[in-house]
């Protein structure tokens, strides 16, 4: 791309922000047992993907992830992410263990600086629930599949659960002030835009079944 697009809420993370988003995750009991579930699913999601021997891991915020991709002795990681706040914190907050096994990359999902193919696997959580836009999510999964060589493993908000029903009810009730950043997509919707951008679904894990909005897809390169 000529004109990488560049999205609102990517401006926020600055290195305070960066700092705040390595504790985010181990602050209180309900955080604490939500990374487990996050480490849980994305444990299988790469399982199911043949346990990739390089992969990208993209937004990679502040590494959360790095101990687990390293689990596999023989990975490369490609730790990457658009904001070199959060891969400053990442290379100085991870065991340096983990670290010496990741390559950084400053670069966006929208124009990955990587060639066709570069990668086993692309490691995706947490990103596509920020994007509203759906030229914007099919600009980042076209990229996606340009880049992997066999699968992406993704995770984002979908409806038909009930926290998704609680929180439409509650926009619905107070209207949406503001810049919105956060979005629950239509099943529908979604799996129709991977196939758009040339994926299969190999696997849906639910983050809880009917009950919370995230999902984890294990998606595969047609």
């Amino acid at each position: 791309m000529d004109n990488p697009i560049k999205l609102d809420f990517s401006k926020k993370y600055d290195d305070q922000h960066a700092l705040r988003y390595l504790q985010k995750h181990k602050n209180g009991l309900g955080r604490r047992l939500s990374h487990w579930r996050d480490i849980q699913l994305a444990r299988k999601a790469l399982t199911l993907a043949g346990e990739p021997g390089l992969v990208l891991d993209l937004p990679c915020g502040a590494g959360r992830f790095w101990p687990l991709l390293a689990e596999k002795s023989n990975r490369a990681i490609i730790g990457a992410d658009n904001s070199e706040s959060m891969l400053n914190v990442a290379m100085q907050a991870q065991p340096a263990d983990v670290v010496k096994r990741v390559q950084p990359l400053q670069t966006s999902a929208f124009d990955i600086a990587l060639p066709d193919n570069a990668v086993d696997s692309i490691f995706c959580m947490r990103l596509l629930h920020h994007i509203g836009e759906a030229e914007h999510r099919l600009a980042i999964l076209r990229e996606f599949e340009r880049v992997t060589r066999d699968s992406v493993i993704i995770s984002l908000w979908v409806d038909g659960n009930f926290k998704a029903w609680k929180r439409k009810r509650s926009e619905s009730t107070r209207g949406q002030e503001g810049y919105q950043n956060r979005f629950v997509l239509p099943v529908v919707t979604v799996e129709k835009e991977f196939e758009q951008a040339g994926f299969r679904i190999q696997e849906r894990m639910d983050f809880l079944p009917l009950y919370a909005m995230w999902r984890v897809y294990v998606l595969r390169k047609r």
